[in-house]
């Protein structure tokens, strides 16, 4: 894209996640930011609304535990100073140990800060071209074919891609409350509602589900080898999860460890969680299933469920195709283009999962492209902190086999001691992690 951004200027291309948080982080250090999203001019398959930063698939932007990863990280985004998970935190719903957000309220409230901004100035067209740098890209998992063709003009080589589904989305005056019951597996407050089923009621759905009929994927979303698209292993379809065995899913995603029915007072077989969508508990969401099942599929299959047999679908579960870069040939750990330091990624285009994560590449992308244009080195989070790790598995990873990633306890130094439980590995991860990030902000971040 041609022309600048405004005196000292910096253009962020796309406007979800890690564009909204990249455009307030730049525009906070006193950058004139030119924000550029497509929407609603052109939309995508799954969006629904052309406010900023919408959620497509879950509501929940994961733990808040904190010796988990996702509590780690969620800690240094607010040491850091995240708009988004300041914002999240405003317009969270009860979700137990999770941070979960009414989607419509926390889009619309991101749109409200950011055009509020007298320094940043959101242009709603599509990106065609790459702009001049400083320039940060975050187009996410369904940037726009003639962008694509711009990033691969740019990096001289086909995307990497996988398919992302979204769960469906059901309205709780529908659901059967004399079957389902509240209560959540870490015993915290019943943030959840549960559908609980018999072995009998289990192995029926998960038949139904492996023999499915599928939306059929087009030629261009194929891998091009197998005729199959290649999935993501942290967000697989519900149906594939039950094709890998009949076992599969009671020991994944309808685990009933953690629960009883009070109807029986026992565990049961297996569970369907949902899980509330919105402040006002209108709607839920049938927890990890991810599905790409035709519609009548869909509802013919997940009325099996106790307690569902009626229910009102309000949004179908739906597959997309999600575009990245292959980051470890391309970026640096700082998400700097190794070829062009002026041009930065940051997002699902990263190849970074969870929406967490595209926060947190976005707040250090922004800050990044702000010290590029001022010539100054730019900053990376150190190892020991989940920031940190997560943008050196980017530039670190195997070119050859490499795959998006979420924030995870793999990604910060093990323990020197070789035997503890898992648990008491987490707490002195977490408790190093702190630490670490807390040494770092005050001596380099807060100066």
């Amino acid at each position: 894209m041609k022309g600048q951004a405004g005196t000292q200027g910096i253009w962020v291309i796309g406007g979800g996640l890690a564009g909204s948080e990249a455009a307030w982080q730049a525009a906070s250090c006193g950058a004139n930011v030119r924000l550029v999203e497509m929407r609603p001019e052109k939309t995508t398959g799954a969006h629904r609304s052309g406010d900023l930063a919408e959620l497509v698939c879950s509501n929940s932007l994961g733990t808040v535990l904190p010796d988990r990863a996702g509590g780690i990280l969620k800690y240094e985004l607010e040491g850091m100073g995240s708009l988004l998970m300041r914002l999240a935190v405003a317009c969270a719903v009860p979700a137990g140990s999770a941070l979960a957000v009414d989607r419509a309220a926390f889009a619309r409230r991101v749109t409200e800060e950011i055009l509020a901004h007298p320094r940043i100035e959101v242009v709603r067209q599509e990106a065609v071209e790459i702009p001049e740098e400083p320039a940060v890209i975050a187009t996410g998992p369904l940037t726009s074919p003639a962008f694509s063709a711009a990033l691969r003009e740019l990096t001289g080589t086909e995307h990497l891609y996988f398919y992302d589904a979204i769960a469906p989305i059901v309205a709780a005056d529908s659901i059967d409350r004399s079957v389902v019951f509240s209560d959540s597996r870490n015993g915290s407050a019943a943030d959840y509602l549960n559908c609980p089923l018999n072995e009998t009621e289990y192995r029926q759905l998960v038949a139904e589900l492996a023999r499915a009929e599928r939306i059929p994927l087009r030629d261009f979303e194929c891998d091009g080898m197998a005729g199959k698209g290649r999935y993501f292993e942290g967000c697989l379809p519900v149906e594939v999860m039950a094709e890998r065995g009949p076992d599969t899913l009671a020991y994944g995603t309808m685990r009933p460890v953690g629960l009883r029915d009070p109807r029986t007072g026992r565990a049961p077989f297996a569970v369907v969680q949902l899980r509330r969508e919105n402040a006002a508990q209108s709607l839920f969401n049938l927890v990890g299933f991810q599905t790409n099942l035709r519609i009548g599929e869909q509802r013919r299959i997940f009325r099996m469920i106790p307690g569902l047999q009626r229910v009102e679908f309000m949004r179908y579960g739906q597959m997309h195709r999600n575009t990245f870069l292959n980051a470890p040939r391309l970026l640096g750990p700082t998400l700097q283009f190794r070829a062009r330091p002026g041009i930065l990624v940051a997002g699902q285009l990263a190849g970074v999962e969870g929406y967490a994560g595209n926060i947190a590449t976005g707040l250090l992308a922004g800050r990044n492209a702000v010290r590029r244009m001022r010539g100054l080195e730019p900053l990376l989070p150190p190892e020991g902190t989940m920031i940190g790790g997560l943008c050196r598995y980017l530039a670190e990873a195997e070119e050859k086999h490499f795959q998006p990633m979420k924030a995870n306890l793999g990604l910060l130094p093990k323990p020197e001691q070789k035997r503890m439980t898992r648990w008491d590995r987490s707490r002195l991860q977490s408790k190093h992690a702190r630490e670490t990030f807390d040494r770092w902000r005050r001596e380099v971040w807060d100066r």
